[in-house]
Parts: structure tokens; sequence; C-alpha cells
């Protein structure tokens, strides 16, 4: 992991309100869901130099709260998606952490490698809780992005 200065981008897909409790149960979880949905609509439409995120913003209380994430990629053709968003997300200090393998599994398992890092008593750095992305790299790399205050 290391921190870096990143510029603002906008991603534009589709956004659901979720909490991680709920994404423990199949009956509330949604994210799943989310990125299905995204890459029946939008496949189509996406360049070639798009790049696919996850975003995670407007978080309601921290690491148990509720937020919204948004599915998209930077670049998609002109077509409108029925029911789509755009989310412009600032630029920021991240400290960013990476994977290779199997999705999803890997992001998940790098998700809980991120929560053990922040609550450990002696992490160096603090959560700002504003946007935290995941990029996705190529089929099997990922990047979490997590801004930090």
């Amino acid at each position: 992991m290391d921190i870096r200065h990143h510029e603002g981008f906008s991603v534009t897909g589709f956004t659901v309100r979720t909490c991680n409790l709920s994404e423990q149960e199949a009956s509330t979880a949604k994210i799943a869901s989310l990125w299905q949905h995204f890459y029946q609509q939008a496949s189509a439409h996406l360049e070639a130099q798009s790049s696919v995120y996850g975003v995670y913003s407007n978080y309601e209380s921290g690491v148990s709260g509720k937020y919204d994430l948004t599915v998209g990629a930077t670049r998609m053709s002109p077509d409108c998606l029925n029911g789509q968003v755009e989310l412009a997300v600032p630029a920021g200090k991240y400290l960013v952490f990476s994977a290779k393998g199997e999705m999803p599994a890997t992001v998940i398992n790098l998700w809980q490698e991120i929560w053990t890092y922040f609550a450990d008593s002696d992490c160096l750095q603090k959560r700002a809780y504003s946007y935290d992305y995941e990029r996705y790299l190529d089929d099997s790399s990922v990047e979490i992005c997590i801004a930090i205050d």
C-alpha cells in the first residue's frame, strides 16, 4: 500500500444505497446485483479506454453506516443508459491497496484487509469517509483507494 494524490474524475453508471450489514444477507444485499446490472446495461457502451470503478460516497457514519455505491466507468459512448447517474469524484489524498486474483473474492478479501488495517490502534492514517473507490485494472487486478485526512 502507498499514499497517492489522485486527480478528480467522473464516472457514469448506476447507484444504490446500502450498508455493510445489509451486504452480509442475501435477501438484503444490493452490491452483486448492481454490478450485474451495470455489465448488462453498460458493457455495449464502454469505450476502449474506459476504466471501470466502484465508488463509495455519502457515508452516513463511518464503517457501519449507510453509503452510496456507484458502479460505473470513466468513458462511455454518448448513448444514454436508462437510470444512469454521473458522479464527480474530487481530487484527494488516498491510501492505495492493490491485489490480483479471481474476482469477486479478491476484492472482498482486500476490503477485509483494509478494515483490519484501519481498526488497528497503531494505524497512522485516518479515513476521511468522503470518497473511496475500487479501480479495476483488468479482469483480475484491482486497486482500492481509501480517502485519508
